[in-house]
Parts: C-alpha cells; structure tokens; sequence
C-alpha cells in the first residue's frame, strides 16, 4: 500500500467519453473530503472518438498549483489511451484498463493519428515491446513494478443496463461512472464522497444517481482486493470552505458579483463555457440580494458580440463579451471604436493554439502581442491577466472597474489552461468585494461626453434626461459632432491617450504584478498568466539550491515600468528568465519596449499542452548550471 501526500492520475478516453463529467464527479468528491484538486483537460476538437485525458493531482497537504509526471494511476476507457501514456506511469503505479482490449494492437486503433501511432511505435521498440496493450502491461508489470487491475468493462456495463432496463445505445454514457469508481476505489475514496460527486453532478436525474452507485458496488466487487492500494494521506488543509470549479467558471461567477447587465458571445472554444455558466444563472441570489436579470446574448458572429456589448455600456450596462483568438481578431474594429468613444467595454480573451484555426483545443499565450497592440490607430486600452483561479475571480470585477473608472476597453487576458482547468480554490468573500462605477452624470444641459476640461470625461447614459451626446467612429468634438480640425485633433487624441498615466499612478500594485520566492535572489524568473502555479512550485523545490524569484505580470498594458525596474534593479541581466506559452516568449519583447531590458535567457512551450513542474524543474537547471539561454519545452501527449 502506498501512503502518499500526492497523487497525480491520467485518466483517458474518446473524446465523447464522457471524462469531463468524471473530472467534475471526481473533482467534486475529492474536494468534500477536504483535498486539494487540480486537473486539466486536454481534448481533440472534434465531437467524439479521438484520443483525450484529465491530468489531475490530488493533495493531503495543499491546494494544488501546477500538474507533473510520472503519474501513480493511469485510469484507460480505451486502448489508445494506455499506447499513449504507458510512459507516464510511475515506478510501483497502477494502470487500470478495460480486459476486452487486452489483445488490441495499435495499428488496429483507427482513431489515433498516424503520426502518433508511428512515433509511439519507435518507443515500443526501443524497449523491445511489442504494440499491444497485453504486451505493455506485461512490460510495465515487469520493468517497472506497476501493478495492472483488470476490469471487465462490457460484463459490468451490460449488468447495469438489464438490472434498471437501460436502452443499451445508452450504455456508453455509463462508462465514465465506471472509471470514476475504479479510481476511487483504488485511492481509498470512502462510498460517501463517491455518492456525493454523484449527486452534485447529476443533482435532480435521481434515477442516474441510483445507477451509479449501483455501478460503484459492482466495481467495487470486481477489484476490492485493490482497495487502497494507491493511498493518499487523510486531508491536512488549514481550510474550512472549498469550492471546485472551472476558470470558465470563476470568471463567470465575478461577473455575476461584479454586477455584468449584458454578455455577448458567439460560441467558440475554450470562451463559450463562460457564458453558458452565465446563462445559469442570469436570475439569482446573492447573500439575499437579487442579481439580474443579466442579457446574455449568442450572436451571429464576434462583430455582432463585440458591437453589442458596447451598445449596452453606453445605454449604462456593465457589459463584457468572451471570445478567444479569431474572434477577437474580428472584433478589433469594434474595440476601435470602443477606443475613440471612451466607451468602457470588457472583453474577456482566452488565448488557443494558433495561427488560423491552429489548434482550437490547446492552450497557448501566443497572443500577448495581439491583446496590446490590435486594432488601428492609438487609443488608451489596459490588459490585464491572471494566474490561477482566485485571481481570474478579483480580476475580473477590477476589470470592470477599471473600464468604467477610466472609461477604456479593458482586455482581460487567459487562456485555455485555465479556462479548462477545475481547481479546489477557498470560497472568495464577495463582501469584500468593490464596485467603482467612475465619473456619471444623470442630468446636465449643454451637455459634453467628451468634455476637455479633464482627462476623464463626464459620463452618461443613453436616455438620461435632459442630456443628448453624439458617438461616431470619426475624430469628434467635446460633444461629439465630427470635426477634422488639427488642433481639435490634437487635444482629443491626446486626452484619450494620456488616460493611461492615470491608470498606472493609481491602479495598486497588486494589481499590476505580484511578487513571489526569495526578497535576495539569485535569479527572477518573469511570465505572466497560467505560468505563475508552476513557477510558484519550482520555486519551493529548487528553494535549498538555487535562490528564486518569481514576477507574476498581471497588468500588462499599460506596462509598470517603474514598478518592474525597481523589482529588477540589483540583478544581473544575464539572471533574469522570461518563460510563455509561445515561440517568441513575447513578455521579454514587451519588457525590453517598455524599460530598455533585453532577457536573453527563455522558457518557451508552444505544443498547446502545460507546461509541467517536472520539464520546467529541468529548463531552469540548465540555464543555472549549464549557461543555457534557450530551453523548448514538449513533454504531454
């Protein structure tokens, strides 16, 4: 039996499978008891049949930050799940896997891309397995004292359809309950989480509450000798609430707290799950008080979303749209003239893999570049990013503040990791949380919106009384009529711009970055975005050899130079390390614009998977030791 603080599994299937339900099951079970979860979810974009996973680490002593390998279970629906992550297992882990696939051969795996198949073939041989999965478990048994648990699949699956008379063209769908319960009974998961991620899931479908656990007891009899085999130590988590959710979620969940009236969206991935949750919840309750009702809108394209949520803000809505990149590259007209309005909008910008469609599943941080500069012309925007759950959450509603405060469009930019990603974060007091609305006026004849008398201007809604104001995409006058003039042109343009001063000298410091690891160190390491929990983990582990200091980017345009060349003073330059989700590793650009810096030493991962605690422990090991200046990452299937 293994005692661990730590557990981290792979659990995989066809996309179709139905895993993202046993992430949230599991996901939810674990958290009840008092455990800290992550996990990530890589995925195919197609509907069903290709090869996708849940990358989860399970915690007795913490709230997870990052993901690594090897992992100590590695849970299959299908077979080319164990060809694809054999070499993920650990030394003395657990593979669990269907025993009607034991004589599969994996050039009879029609889903799994040819490229794959043949480089997964190379490895086999190599180790002199041949590609069948009864071969690789025999080898992983041998070689590597991982322990196989067999379980029959289409025996257990067709006892449940006869027992409750289910149409067996349903069958599939209980295959996720069924792994679900494989893994808890291996980890030593008592029945009673199991029936509660159970019933949050399925919450009012009582009858697919009763199946599973109907489900669970037939697993339990099938591998009850393996109960507890792989254990995690009883929770030590100085932690009363916890809640488990999406990023998709947490943003969503502030925008609702924030006091958001419209939400545009065309559906596109990893953005469209924001709204959904949104849609959820459009009339509710918070602490007794009424929220909404919100608008949330699907539109016929990102124009239609971008364009509408402006109209809203300027009729008085908090409004916000959420798209990823080739939306966002549609709405850069609109935001344009977001711009030139002075109009505050919120567009919530989950970066994918690109260029084009590039990988529309897969994450990256590739679009930096695009998120500061996008669009014609120069006019005051803000860009802010967040680094894990907690503060997509406080990001979000300081995001609205700011757009109306300043009256600027505000880019709040993800990306697909932490979209997709569940983590077990403590429940935010929303108390505490502040809403800063800016400079409104209800009634005012002779009324200027573009008053130049201050840098903010004088702000009302479409339909106050006693007030008419004009809004175009030309250069305009202090009461918006078009005016071509060079010297009205001049103080315009410059009014709009010169709003970022404004922004840095009072947005907090919190706010524009954070700081973690060593006040003294001997290297600062410098990302922004989901980066921050790995580098926050490397940080502790390589603590007792190498002295590290992690800079959290989060307002990222306007850039706080002041703030960051005072962080960065006493280092050599040659000791500072830019790592991003990118080939260009593009925050060391914006760095070298905005203060003269050149970062020479990088981190770069572009696969569209994590970058994981394991490889990112190795790439900073070898810029110290072996003066290296570049290190390409690619571990993950």
């Amino acid at each position: 039996m293994f005692i661990l603080k730590e557990i981290g599994i792979i659990l995989g299937g066809p996309q179709g499978a139905g895993l993202e339900t046993s992430m949230a099951i599991l996901g939810r079970a674990l958290t009840r008891k008092g455990y800290g979860v992550i996990a990530d979810r890589e995925y195919f974009s197609n509907i069903t049949g290709r090869h996708s996973y849940i990358h989860m680490l399970i915690s007795s002593t913490k709230l997870p930050r990052s993901l690594g390998y090897p992992v100590e279970i590695l849970a299959s629906i299908d077979a080319e799940t164990v060809f694809t992550h054999f070499k993920d297992v650990a030394e003395k882990g657990v593979v669990i896997y269907d025993k009607n696939q034991l004589d599969k051969n994996i050039d009879n795996v029609p889903s799994m891309e040819d490229y794959t198949r043949e480089r997964i073939k190379i490895i086999l041989a190599r180790l002199g397995v041949n590609p069948t999965i009864e071969n690789i478990v025999s080898y992983l048994e041998k070689e590597r004292n991982v322990v196989p648990i067999e379980i029959d699949f289409i025996s257990i699956i067709r006892k449940i359809t006869e027992r409750f008379k289910i149409d067996p063209r349903q069958a599939s769908r209980y295959v996720s309950g069924l792994i679900v319960s494989a893994i808890s009974i291996v980890i030593g998961l008592e029945e009673k989480f199991v029936r509660y991620g159970f019933e949050q899931q399925f919450r009012e479908r009582r009858h697919l509450i009763e199946h599973n656990m109907a489900l669970y007891e037939l697993v339990y009899d099938s591998i009850a000798t393996f109960r507890n085999i792989v254990k995690v130590d009883a929770p030590r988590i100085a932690l009363n609430k916890l809640m488990i959710l999406t990023g998709n979620d947490a943003i969503a969940i502030a925008k609702i707290i924030a006091g958001v009236r419209y939400q545009s969206y065309y559906p596109i991935t990893p953005a469209a799950d924001e709204s959904f949750t949104i849609e959820k919840y459009e009339y509710n309750e918070v602490n007794g008080k009424a929220v909404g009702p919100i608008v949330v809108m699907q539109t016929e394209d990102e124009i239609a979303a971008i364009c509408s949520a402006i109209g809203a803000s300027l009729s008085g809505a908090r409004s916000s749209t959420a798209t990823s990149g080739p939306g966002f590259d549609l709405m850069v007209e609109g935001i344009s003239f977001a711009g030139a309005n002075e109009v505050p909008v919120v567009i919530t910008y989950y970066q994918r893999g690109g260029p084009s469609t590039g990988q529309p599943t897969r994450g990256s941080q590739s679009d930096l570049m695009n998120a500061v500069f996008a669009a014609h012309g120069e006019f005051a925007r803000v860009v802010l990013s967040s680094g894990d759950h907690v503060e997509a959450f406080h990001d979000t509603v300081e995001a609205f503040n700011i757009a109306e405060k300043y009256q600027v469009p505000v880019i709040h930019l993800l990306d697909k990791f932490l979209a997709n990603m569940i983590a077990s974060v403590p429940v935010p007091d929303i108390d505490r949380v502040k809403i800063e609305r800016g400079k409104i006026v209800f009634s005012r004849s002779n009324y200027k919106r573009f008053d130049l008398s201050n840098l903010i201007s004088p702000r009302a809604y479409l339909g106050a009384d006693n007030i008419v104001m004009w809004h175009s995409g030309d250069e305009h006058d202090e009461y918006g009529h078009i005016v071509e003039d060079p010297e009205n042109r001049l103080k315009m343009y410059s009014k709009r711009i010169e709003k970022m001063k404004l922004v840095l000298e009072e947005t907090p410091s919190d706010i524009k970055m954070g700081v973690y690891g060593d006040k003294n160190p001997d290297y600062i390491i410098v990302g922004w975005g989901s980066v921050k929990g790995v580098a926050l983990d490397a940080i502790e582990m390589l603590g007792d050899r190498i002295k590290l200091c992690y800079i959290n980017m989060k307002l990222l345009w306007p850039f706080p130079q002041k703030e960051f060349l005072e962080i960065v003073k006493d280092i050599p330059r040659d000791r500072i390390i830019a790592v991003e989700h990118s080939h260009g590793v593009n925050i060391a650009s914006l760095i070298a614009m905005s203060t003269g810096i050149t970062i020479d030493r990088k981190i770069a991962k572009f696969t569209g998977r994590p970058i994981t605690l394991n490889e990112f422990i190795e790439a900073i090991e070898k810029i110290v030791y072996r003066n290296e200046k570049r290190m390409v990452l690619a571990y993950g299937a």
